[in-house]
């Protein structure tokens, strides 16, 4: 099963899974999965291929689907769903393959659609890091500057890192060979008509007005919100904007 970060005790209220984006890790979540745990347990996961779960040589939706469904099961077969950007698909696949397990559903800025764009860069320059000149983060983090990984990026990319190892602790070899399955969405039939947030930064691109039809498709009951001056990172950018509107939905 994947790795998990439990943060409080079993209430009334239905545990509320995260699963983060491509290249994170439950450690990115913690300030805000602290904070909301004081009215619910909040479990943070390690998708497959990333930090401290298990790695497999597929990515694909359905599996990290399968994935999550599991730690609900685990956790009393239902939950409330929080999913960023590639979490966010996957939490999205989850709901509509595995739709008795999701009480409410947050889409953090991303749409079921296929992007044009590719993260690949990214694993690329990681891999370009010398590891033999890292003896603490900052060192990697100076040389991802180098290749132009802005600075926000150079910190959340080198959570990531294993400095005593001297080794990524994300399988970057497979997220290269899945990034089209993971820049895609797979063609799904049926909808979810659970209570379905679907929050973005008001400055990002990703969650566009072209996409709504499609969204509620899937998601006939979905709802839109975004967070103002806030990019495709949000919950970073604006932790407590972000907080406040998945507890004020998730409480509803």
């Amino acid at each position: 099963m994947l790795n998990t970060i439990i943060h409080g005790d079993p209430t009334d209220h239905p545990p509320l899974l995260i699963a983060h984006g491509l290249y994170g890790s439950a450690r990115n979540w913690g300030v805000i999965a602290r904070r909301l745990s004081d009215e619910r347990q909040v479990i943070a996961v390690d998708m497959r291929n990333h930090a401290y779960s298990f790695w497999d040589s597929q990515h694909g939706y359905p599996q990290l689907a399968q994935d999550l469904a599991e730690v609900i099961d685990s956790a009393g077969g239902v939950a409330d769903v929080v999913g960023h950007s590639m979490g966010g698909k996957a939490s999205m696949v989850l709901a509509l393959q595995h739709g008795d397990h999701v009480r409410k559903l947050v889409v953090a800025d991303i749409s079921p659609v296929a992007y044009g764009h590719s993260q690949i860069k990214y694993i690329e320059a990681m891999r370009a890091v010398d590891m033999s000149r890292v003896q603490r983060r900052s060192d990697a983090e100076a040389q991802l500057a180098d290749q132009g990984v802005e600075k926000a990026l150079q910190s959340f990319f080198t959570q990531s890192l294993d400095v005593e190892n001297k080794k990524w602790r994300l399988n970057l070899d497979v997220l290269a060979d899945e990034m089209p399955s993971i820049m895609g969405f797979p063609n799904m039939a049926g909808s979810w008509n659970g209570p379905a947030l679907f929050l973005s930064g008001a400055e990002s691109d990703y969650v566009l007005p072209e996409h709504r039809d499609r969204i509620r498709t899937l998601f006939p009951a979905a709802r839109f919100a975004k967070i103002p001056g806030a990019g495709h990172w949000l919950h970073a950018e604006k932790p407590r904007e972000f907080e406040a509107a998945v507890r004020a939905f998730l409480n509803a």
